[in-house]
C-alpha cells in the first residue's frame, strides 16, 4: 500500500478515526489497535510476508526475554539468516554458476524479496541488542512488542527505529494533540511535494536516459536529477511517515537533516539515512573500536560499514563499489580528525553562505552525486560505459541543451523550489513548521494546504514506487 495510493488515502482517515475515537479508551486497545492497523496495511501487498515478520517478532521477543549471549546470538543469526536467504542467496548462487561454469537456474531459489524487510529486522536486531547491552528492559507485553516491531508508517523503508526511543512511546498511553497532528499533517504535505512533484517527475528522466542511454550530456542531467530523485523519494517518505506517526501520538526520529546543504562527506552521513548511519555506528562501528583505535584499525571499520551499508542495500557489486567509494572519500577526514569539522547550521544566521561554504557545499554535491551514478547503475560495465560518456568533452559542451527540453522543466522548477525552501528554513525541523505564523486567519491557511495539495497531484510524474522498498 504506497503511501502516495488511492487505498491509502482511504485506509489512513479509517485508522485514524477509529484509533482516536475508538479505541482511545485504554493503552491495551490503542496497541491492539496499532497492530491490527500495520498488518493490515503490510499484508496489502503479500498476505503471505505477515509470516516473516511474525517470526521475527516471535523470535526477537522470546530471546529479549532469556538472558545470556546465546540468546542475543540465536535472534542475529535467525534473523540474519532469513535477510539472508531472501535477498541474497540468489546473488551468491548466480555468482556461484558463473564462477564454476555451470548453469545457475538449478540453484536459484527465485523468492521474491519481501517489501521492508531490512529495515525491521535490523529494528528487531537492534532491540536485543539494547536489552543484552542493559539499555533497555525487556518488553513482555506480546501486543506492545508486536507493534513497536511493525509500526506501520516506518515499517517498510524506516526510519529505522531505536527500542529506547520508540518502544517507551507504545509502552504509554496516548492522547491527542491538535498541534502535533497539524505539524504532522503540514509533513505529510512536504513529503507528497518531494516525492510526487520532484522524485517522481525526475524518475521519468532519469529511467529514459540510464535505460536507453541516448546523448553524453543527457547522463551528466540525468545524474544531478537522479541525485533529487532518490533524495526526494527516500526523505519524502521519510517525513510522510514521521508526519503519520504524529497524528497516532508518535514521534518518530529524524532520517534527513537537509544533506546536500553538506560541507564535506562526513557532514553528509550525519545527514543521510541518519537511522541507519547511526545504527551502523552504535552497533558495528564502536564495537570494533570506532576511531579510538591504532590507525589500521580505523581503517578496517571504516571499510567494513560502509561496505557494510552497500550491500545493506542490495546484491549487487555496484552497492559495494558504492560503499567503498564513500568509505575512500570518509577515510581522509576521520584519519585527520576532521570528520567533525562541520556541525550545526550552515551559515546560520546569514542570508547566504560565504564564497567557502558555497565552494564546500558544490564539491560535497559533485561527490554524492558520483556516488549515486554508482548506486543507481545496473552492473559495473554499464557503470564503465556511463562514466566514460559522462566525462566526456562532447557532454559538457552541450549541457545547456538539456535544459531546454520541455520534459525537463517541471523536475528542475521542483528541484529549484525544493532547494529554496529547504535553505530558507535551514534552522526549522521542516520547510512548513512555521508557516501557521506567516498566514495568520485559519481560512486562508485550509485553502493554502489544498491548493498546494491539487498542485502536487497535477504536478505529480508517473506513479512510481517508492526506491528503498527493494532494500
Amino acid at each position: 500500500m504506497l503511501f502516495t495510493s488511492l487505498q491509502f488515502a482511504a485506509f489512513l482517515p479509517i485508522a485514524f478515526l477509529l484509533y482516536w475515537f475508538v479505541f482511545q479508551r485504554s493503552l491495551r486497545w490503542q496497541n491492539v489497535f496499532l497492530l491490527v492497523a500495520s498488518y493490515v496495511f503490510y499484508g496489502w501487498w503479500n498476505p503471505r510476508f505477515l509470516l516473516l515478520i511474525a517470526f521475527t517478532t516471535l523470535c526477537s521477543y522470546f530471546c529479549g526475554l532469556k538472558k545470556g549471549k546465546v540468546w542475543l546470538w540465536v535472534n542475529v543469526v535467525a534473523n540474519l539468516a532469513v535477510l539472508g536467504i531472501f535477498k541474497y542467496y540468489d546473488f551468491f548462487a548466480s555468482e556461484l554458476a558463473q564462477l564454476l561454469h555451470i548453469d545457475s537456474d538449478p540453484l536459484m531459489l527465485h523468492l521474491v524479496l519481501p517489501v521492508g524487510i531490512s529495515f525491521y529486522t535490523f529494528q528487531a536486531i537492534g532491540y536485543t541488542i539494547d536489552v543484552h547491552k542493559g539499555r533497555i528492559a525487556a518488553e513482555r507485553n506480546p501486543v506492545t512488542f508486536a507493534a513497536f516491531i511493525s509500526f506501520f508508517p516506518q515499517l517498510v523503508a524506516g526510519p529505522i527505529e531505536r527500542a529506547q526511543h520508540l518502544l517507551p512511546q507504545i509502552q504509554q498511553r496516548r492522547t491527542f494533540s491538535y498541534d502535533e497532528a497539524v505539524d504532522g499533517a503540514r509533513l505529510i504535505l512536504w513529503g507528497l511535494f518531494k516525492k510526487m512533484v520532484v522524485a517522481d517527475n525526475c524518475a521519468r528522466y532519469v529511467d529514459s536516459v540510464f535505460i536507453l542511454g541516448v546523448s553524453p550530456s543527457a547522463r551528466v542531467l540525468a545524474a544531478v536529477f537522479f541525485a533529487f530523485q532518490i533524495y526526494g523519494d527516500f526523505s519524502g517518505y521519510s517525513d510522510i511517515a514521521i508526519g503519520i506517526a504524529k497524528l497516532f501520538g508518535i514521534q518518530l526520529m529524524e532520517n534527513f537533516r537537509r544533506p546536500y546543504f553538506s560541507r564535506d562527506i562526513a557532514e553528509f552521513w550525519r545527514r543521510w539515512h541518519i537511522s541507519l548511519t547511526t545504527w551502523f555506528r552504535d552497533y558495528v562501528y564502536i564495537p570494533l573500536g570506532g576511531s579510538r583505535c591504532s590507525k589500521a584499525k580505523v581503517v578496517r571499520n571504516t571499510f567494513v560499514i560502509f561496505l557494510l551499508s552497500g550491500f545493506w542495500h542490495g546484491a549487487n557489486w555496484t552497492f559495494l563499489l558504492w560503499g567503498f567509494y564513500h568509505a575512500c572519500l570518509f577515510l581522509p577526514l576521520i584519519l585527520l580528525g576532521h570528520n567533525r569539522r562541520h556541525v550545526g547550521v550552515v551559515a546560520e544566521g546569514r542570508l547566504l553562505p560565504s564564497p567557502r561554504e558555497a565552494l564546500q557545499m558544490l564539491l560535497t554535491f559533485i561527490l554524492a552525486t558520483l556516488g549515486w551514478v554508482i548506486f543507481r547503475a545496473t552492473g559495473i560495465p554499464s557503470l564503465v560505459g556511463y562514466l566514460r560518456a559522462m566525462f566526456s568533452w562532447e557532454a559538457w559542451r552541450a549541457l545547456y541543451l538539456g535544459f531546454t527540453e520541455i520534459n525537463t522543466l517541471v523536475p528542475l522548477c521542483g528541484i529549484l523550489l525544493l532547494l529554496a525552501a529547504e535553505w530558507f528554513t535551514r534552522e526549522q525541523s521542516h520547510p512548513l513548521a512555521s508557516i501557521h505564523r506567516i498566514v495568520r486567519p485559519a481560512w486562508l491557511r485550509a485553502v493554502l494546504w489544498g491548493a498546494a495539495l491539487v498542485l502536487c497531484l497535477y504536478l505529480r510524474g508517473d506513479v512510481q514506487q517508492f526506491i528503498y522498498f527493494q532494500f
